[in-house]
Order: C-alpha cells, then structure tokens, then sequence
C-alpha cells in the first residue's frame, strides 16, 4: 500500500550543476550516491528528495517542498548567512514580516532555488 511507502519528492532543475551548487553549499546537502541522471539527497528523520534536469523546471507558481525545522526564526537566519533570499508575501491569506508568515499553526518562510523552484521551512507551532 502506498500509505506504508515513503514518498521521495522530485525538483525539478534546468541546469544540474548550477543547482547541486546552491543545495549543496547553500543549503548544505551532500548526495546519498554518486549523480547520475539526478542527484539523491538525504534529508533529516530518514526523508530524502531527488533532483533532475527537467524543462519544466521553476514553471510552478506553487511550493515544491518544505522542510520540518524546530526554529524557523534561526535556520532562515542561517540560510541568510550563506545568501540564501527568502520571498516577501502581502496576500489575503498571509503575510510576511522579515521573510516570515505566522497563522495556521506554522511559521513559513519561502526562498527559491537557483531554478527559480519554491521551497520553504516552516516550524509547527
């Protein structure tokens, strides 16, 4: 059954080195196995997520993925530290103060990838 498997999210890349450049030295990813067609990166709590060249790649106007962190507040300001750029939001749902949104039981702050990709950390509160 599918609801026993663990799911392995895809991101989509344009240019593969580009990208591998920014997961690996911005975020801090290391890849799980020698890149192939894709790169595999393993994640924290045993999660891991593939990335590919893709010609879709950034065309989504929607988040990718989002990663589970205990401090919102501290792993953008780390990932401010390595350049990473978090987006600004002002929408009838949400909005942003210093790159981050609280509501829904969650503090959410967005940044793209290299690929222009939408990802986010968040942090249940």
């Amino acid at each position: 059954m599918l609801s026993q498997a663990q799911i392995v999210p895809y991101i989509p890349v344009s240019n593969l080195d580009r990208a591998r450049k920014f997961y690996e030295e911005k975020l801090g990813f290391r890849p799980a196995s020698p890149p192939g067609y894709g790169v595999m990166y393993d994640s924290g709590r045993g999660s891991r997520f593939f990335m590919y060249p893709s010609a879709g790649a950034g065309t989504s106007k929607a988040s990718t993925a989002f990663w589970d962190v205990p401090d919102v507040e501290s792993e953008v300001a780390a990932l401010r530290s390595k350049g990473v750029v978090f987006e600004e939001y002002d929408t009838p749902e949400f909005k942003t103060v210093n790159g981050i949104a609280t509501g829904d039981g969650a503090k959410t702050a967005w940044f793209k990838d290299t690929e222009g990709n939408i990802l986010a950390v968040s942090q249940r509160i």
